[in-house]
């Protein structure tokens, strides 16, 4: 039996790159066995040019990536999600969602690049190492054996995959 198709949302405060990078970066390491959204609990209302520019740098297709709110993905015609990851900091200045439903959920947190102050090479840095972090843990993430875990064992996976490089 053919294993299935796992929806999974990327939440940010402003939805204008890390939630984006990382919707990015699952659904080309997911091969089709993933399909990621990203989503803001305050969307700024636009992706960040130097996030547009670091995914095209790379190879990614830019064309349909908006900031949205995470509402859409509480209405009824919204997909079924099966996991929810926050990805903002932890910091007091830093609002996230808390998501409603039975997905399963966990916290990634990774610092936010368009919070850092400094010359261009400082601030490029800081998108490359914000895209760095969320590929290594997407990568481990789509390597685990879904199908084979249950609901414990994969709550303690996810949860150790977000502890990785975060200082936790």
């Amino acid at each position: 039996m053919a294993e299935p198709i796992y929806n999974g949302l990327f939440l940010c405060t402003g939805n204008s790159a890390r939630s984006i990078m990382a919707e990015a970066i699952l659904n080309r390491a997911g091969a089709g066995r993933f399909k990621a959204y990203s989503a803001g609990s305050h969307p700024k209302g636009r992706v960040l040019p130097r996030t547009i520019e670091l995914l095209k740098r790379l190879n990614y297709s830019t064309a349909e990536f908006r900031s949205k709110s995470w509402d859409e993905f509480a209405r009824p015609e919204a997909p079924h999600l099966d996991f929810v990851f926050t990805v903002c900091d932890q910091a007091a200045r830093e609002v996230c969602p808390i998501w409603p439903g039975q997905p399963m959920t966990a916290h990634w947190g990774v610092p936010d690049p368009a919070a850092v102050a400094g010359n261009e090479a400082e601030i490029a840095l800081a998108f490359s190492e914000a895209y760095r972090q969320l590929n290594n843990r997407i990568s481990i993430f789509v390597s685990l054996p879904l199908a084979r875990l249950d609901k414990l064992a994969l709550k303690k996976r996810l949860d150790e995959i977000g502890k990785a490089e975060s200082g936790d």
